[in-house]
């Protein structure tokens, strides 16, 4: 869960810092005071895409740390797959420049955004306002319905064959071609690979017909300089080589070896460069004697040079990205030279494969529809809680194509008062009874996940009254059932549930807006519940009103 978030030079927020409990958290404040704020520091601590606007005027970076406890063994397997040594806690953190960069850290060790990320969807789920719209599109039911059936494996079975059948029409399209098409591709093919071949191309050839060419190019420097280096070490008629006066030295210090071992050992290693220099007289004369370059050689290696260009114009960049072209070539060649039997073969397959994945789109339909029963019967029971008694939830089931998500075209459908006949949810629903609903959603689904922290961004918009305080109950609920609460919340009945209440507050100081958070004892939430309730006027009523709110929220 999460324990505690500090956050310095965010938005208005100079420096924060809280702590929650581990049961339902409530935060409460003026509407601006900055609790859209609060939500955006836990997005960025969660590796959620953030920007340079969300750093506080005047400061060169924003920084968020987050420290959690009791997390899930899949985020302690993230860890270590990550090479992260598992502590007891879990520290993240987050640094925003002005500049935009980020940096990222987990218990002080460097991380990226991205693993930062797959971290933070196995600690904290946040639920906003816009959920609710979701429930209006219909393409997002059959992700709801999946999530609470568990079909993920099945389902991921499903999406494998279905790529395999995918692969293998796109095969099959490839080579059903018309015969004038077929011909013209063969023509093309065969005179490539024909081409490539006459050319009897190998690797290394161009650097070497490149030197060869330079050396052409170079050939009395290259003579000049073979012959000066033989001369300086073999000598002539006119004056002593190298060699020799290697030799004349290591004789002059083998006469004085005997008086000293450092004289000897000078001795030997002159005779070692002595027979070093004369194996490189040998080496010069062997080259000067290959060096036979024909001028007219020249004329070959260009007109070479050239092909090798005109096919790395056509073909590739160098000499293997050709070659490697000329098996593609063959290989797709071969393919459609044989298409006919390939065909047999590829619609064989697919036909296998097809019906495979029919059994698998069957089966996951008939536990979608098995799932339902459950899903409607648990939704109907928490909206029948949630001050929502007589609705329906039903199913418009229509069975199409396999698609990538299976051959189950679904829609949540919903009658809310006996008698009357079910509908979408567009049709229906007000906004304070989508709220409810996705409450009831979350809700159930609670049990299926195991991320340990749930926030609430105003998940109450549109509810007040009875349904207010159910709503809050229904959150104190989830909570314990072994989930951590955070609630962002404008209504008194929710905020008088909580087990921990967190006042958010704004104030203007020499002309700067500061945005502090604190959490409140019993007679700060009976003043803050009070607020609440009347607005600016608290009144004794008012007072009296949230004292016994308080005092029914606790029971």
């Amino acid at each position: 869960m999460l324990n505690e978030l500090t956050i310095e030079n965010v938005a208005v927020i100079e420096r924060a810092q809280v702590q929650f409990g581990a049961g339902l958290n409530v935060l409460t404040g003026e509407t601006g005071a900055g609790k859209s704020i609060l939500i955006d520091s836990i997005n960025a601590i969660l590796g959620n895409r953030t920007t340079r606007e969300l750093v506080r005027s005047g400061a060169k970076k924003a920084s968020v740390w987050a420290v959690f406890s009791n997390y899930p063994k899949e985020v302690r397997q993230l860890l270590e797959e990550g090479g992260y040594e598992p502590e007891e806690d879990l520290l993240l953190q987050r640094e925003i420049g002005v500049d935009g960069k980020t940096s990222c850290r987990i218990n002080g060790r460097p991380a990226a955004v991205g693993f930062l990320r797959e971290l933070g969807n196995c600690l904290i789920t946040i639920h906003g306002q816009h959920d609710s719209q979701n429930l209006l599109n219909a393409a997002k039911h059959l992700e709801i319905l999946d999530s609470f059936a568990q079909s993920e494996p099945l389902l991921s079975n499903y999406r494998e064959i279905y790529h395999q059948l995918r692969e293998l029409e796109t095969e099959i399209r490839t080579l059903s071609m018309d015969e004038g098409e077929k011909q013209r591709r063969l023509d093309l093919l065969r005179y490539q690979v024909e081409e490539i071949e006459a050319a009897e191309l190998f690797e290394g050839e161009e650097e070497q017909l490149t030197q060869q060419r330079s050396q052409i190019n170079n050939a009395r420097k290259i003579l000049e300089s073979l012959n000066g280096a033989y001369t300086a070490l073999q000598g002539d008629d006119s004056f002593q080589g190298g060699v020799d006066l290697l030799a004349d030295a290591q004789e002059q210090m083998e006469e004085i070896g005997a008086f000293s071992a450092d004289f000897a050992s000078i001795g030997e290693r002159l005779g070692d460069l002595y027979y070093s220099a004369q194996d490189l007289v040998q080496e010069i004369k062997y080259a000067l004697d290959d060096f036979d370059l024909d001028p007219s050689r020249l004329e070959e290696i260009e007109e070479r040079l050239d092909l090798l260009h005109n096919l790395k114009r056509k073909y590739g960049q160098t000499v293997g990205e050709i070659l490697e072209f000329q098996a593609k070539a063959r290989e797709e060649l071969d393919t459609i030279e044989f298409s006919d039997q390939k065909l047999e073969e590829l619609a064989a397959k697919r036909d296998v494969t097809q019906q495979k994945l029919q059994q698998y789109a069957d089966k996951l339909s008939a536990l979608r529809r098995d799932a339902f029963a459950r899903f409607s019967g648990e939704i109907e029971s928490a909206l029948q809680f949630l001050n929502m008694p007589g609705i329906r939830l039903t199913l418009s089931y229509q069975k199409s194509p396999c698609g990538p998500s299976g051959q189950d075209d679904l829609e949540f459908l919903i009658s809310t008062n006996p008698g009357e006949p079910p509908k979408p949810l567009a049709k229906i629903a007000s906004g304070g009874e989508l709220s409810r609903i996705m409450l009831a959603i979350k809700s159930v689904m609670a049990d299926k996940d195991r991320i340990p922290t749930l926030i609430y961004d105003e998940i109450d918009a549109g509810v007040s009254g009875m349904a207010a305080g159910r709503v809050g109950q229904k959150l104190l609920e989830t909570s314990h059932s072994g989930h951590q609460v955070i609630c962002i919340t404008h209504t008194p009945q929710i905020a008088a549930c909580a087990q921990q209440h967190l006042l958010i507050e704004k104030t203007v100081t020499d002309g700067r807006t500061f945005t502090k958070l604190r959490e409140l004892d019993t007679e700060g939430r009976v003043a803050e519940l009070a607020r609440i309730i009347s607005g600016d006027k608290i009144t004794p009523l008012a007072l009296a009103n949230a004292r016994e709110m308080l005092q029914l929220g606790e029971a």
